[in-house]
Formats: C-alpha cells, structure tokens, sequence
C-alpha cells in the first residue's frame, strides 16, 4: 500500500512562507503525477498544484505568481513552497498520487493576519 506522508504545515503571519513536503512510498516515483489540495472549512476540497511526471507544472488562478510546486525524484518527494501567504489560505493541505487518487494525511497550515 502507498503512503503519503506531508509535513511542514504550521502557524504562519500574513506575508510569511513555508514549505510542504510529501514524501511517498512507492517506486519508481518519477513516473507520477503529483498534485497538492486545500480544504478549508466548510468548504470543498480543491487543487492547489499540480507537477506531471516531466516536470510541468499548473495552478490555481489563487496561487500564481505565490507558490511553487516541484519535486525530487530521487528522494520520492513533492514539495510546495508557499510564499506572500494570505488569510484565506489556511487549510489543510493534502497531497495526491493522481493515477491511483491514493491521498495523504493533510497537514494543518494556518495564516493569522
């Protein structure tokens, strides 16, 4: 079974950064499509980035320019920087596995103003 374990959510200020990461237990990673979600309360999940297996990449209109999704292939991982962050964009982040909509545990990142 695969596992997708992130981490490095938190509390965050109003203009601040942080990175998440999304470290996968299946090989040969590299060949995967890797996506990162939000879900905010009471609201629906929704995609956030998403990185194919060659490297390109796509965003939600709300993060461009803000957040960066890329990826090691050598250490089986995702990772989302996330820059200029907002209030609204606290949320439990999750990371994907798209061919097998395989999800992980989400990790809490929260932007106080």
């Amino acid at each position: 079974q695969v596992q997708l374990v992130e981490s490095g959510g938190g509390l965050v200020q109003a203009g601040g950064s942080a990175r998440l990461s999304c470290a996968l237990s299946i090989s040969p990673f590299g060949i995967y499509s890797m996506g990162w979600y939000r879900q905010a309360p009471g609201k629906q999940r929704e995609l956030v980035a998403s990185i194919s297996s060659n490297g390109r990449t796509n965003y939600a209109d709300f993060v461009k320019g803000r957040f960066s999704i890329s990826r090691d292939n050598g250490k089986n991982t995702v990772f989302l920087q996330m820059n200029s962050l907002k209030p609204e964009d606290t949320a439990v982040y999750y990371c994907k596995l798209e061919a097998f909509d395989y999800w992980g545990q989400g990790t809490q990142v929260t932007v106080s103003s």
